[in-house]
């Protein structure tokens, strides 16, 4: 019986432990905490609520917050992680991309059509342009989608987010509100790409002791997620209760565009149903802590809000698609768009 992967949400490995780098009590709450995620997400969300004037002075910590999270990204990658580079450079360059336009035009597009304020309209710009999300490398294992793939365009994408989010933001956000590109570029360096970095390094240094805290990091990492959500929540209470149901709308409508235009393209482009799932699934799910952080510290709470709320519909909607997905095996799947073409 497989196990829930026990590494951070950030980049999910489908690959078991060694029963003597953790306890089971440990093993137990991060198989715990990834599989209510998105509650625990939810509830940290009504926190925020509840206490608005109490958590929205933390929000200097949010940075730090994110950063510690990447962090453990960082710690659990492994040199095979790239060895898709080489084996199917095509899917990859095809997931990177869909992930780069698709969704920060949609964000865009959506923001125009609902008649978003420029804050939230920045939001939802800021979510698009991210880098791929938490626990999608997981959703993908469940979905029986190409994992590797999955956990390279994670990787890939983060690892060019200094350099396309700022322009991307600076394109499309730039309409609703002045942008600094360079003061982006440098948040994510510090936030993203230096811990992530960090990470592998002391997992090449020190693998020993790196694979003694490998199963704290879910603990960690949905710790750090749920903490920015609620503090980004309690920075703008009142805007959520006036301005939710049509946020919602278009965060639910912004994932549901970056799954099924994801999956439309990886077939177009001729990648088998495992590469089409695993660039679905990544194209759907977003950084949305990397976008929360961004727009508290260079936008406004408000600006965050499209990132709060995507951090629990995302995780929603993809643990529904992976389910959907394991119950049609790949074989399956083949068959029936044979037979349909």
């Amino acid at each position: 019986m497989w196990r829930w992967p026990v590494v951070v949400p950030a980049v999910w490995s489908p690959g078991p432990v060694s029963p003597s780098s953790s306890t089971p009590v440990l093993q137990r709450a991060s198989a715990f905490t990834g599989r209510w995620f998105a509650v625990l997400v939810l509830a940290a969300g009504g926190l925020g609520l509840l206490l608005p004037d109490t958590l929205a002075q933390a929000a200097p910590a949010v940075p730090w917050l994110l950063a510690l999270i990447m962090l453990g990204m960082g710690m659990t990658l492994r040199p095979v992680d790239f060895a898709v580079v080489v084996r199917t450079p095509w899917a990859l360059g095809v997931g990177v991309a869909a992930q780069y336009l698709v969704m920060p035009l949609t964000g865009f597009a959506l923001a125009r059509l609902l008649d978003l304020s420029p804050t939230q309209a920045a939001g939802m710009v800021l979510v698009g342009a991210s880098p791929g999300g938490t626990a999608s490398n997981v959703m993908v294992f469940l979905a029986k989608g190409d994992t590797a793939l999955s956990v390279a365009m994670t990787t890939f994408s983060t690892l060019l987010a200094p350099v396309l989010t700022p322009l991307l933001v600076l394109w499309l956000a730039g309409e609703f509100l002045p942008v600094d590109a360079g003061a982006l570029f440098v948040s994510i360096v510090q936030v993203v790409l230096a811990p992530v970095l960090l990470g592998l390094l002391l997992r090449t240094v020190v693998p020993a002791l790196v694979e003694r805290v490998l199963d704290a990091l879910p603990l960690v990492s949905v710790a750090g997620i749920a903490a920015v959500v609620a503090i980004v929540v309690a920075g703008s209470a009142d805007t959520v209760l006036t301005v939710g149901p049509l946020l919602v709308l278009a965060v639910v409508l912004h994932n549901g565009v970056g799954l099924g235009v994801g999956y439309g393209l990886a077939r177009l482009t001729g990648l088998d149903v495992p590469a089409r799932r695993a660039v679905s699934i990544e194209v759907g799910m977003q950084n949305s802590g990397l976008a929360a952080t961004l727009a508290t510290v260079h936008f406004s709470p408000a600006a965050a809000l499209p990132a709060a709320i995507f951090s629990v519909w995302h995780n929603v909607s993809g643990s529904l698609l992976a389910g959907w997905w394991s119950r049609r095996p790949v074989e399956r799947a083949v068959a029936e768009r044979d037979r349909v073409g």
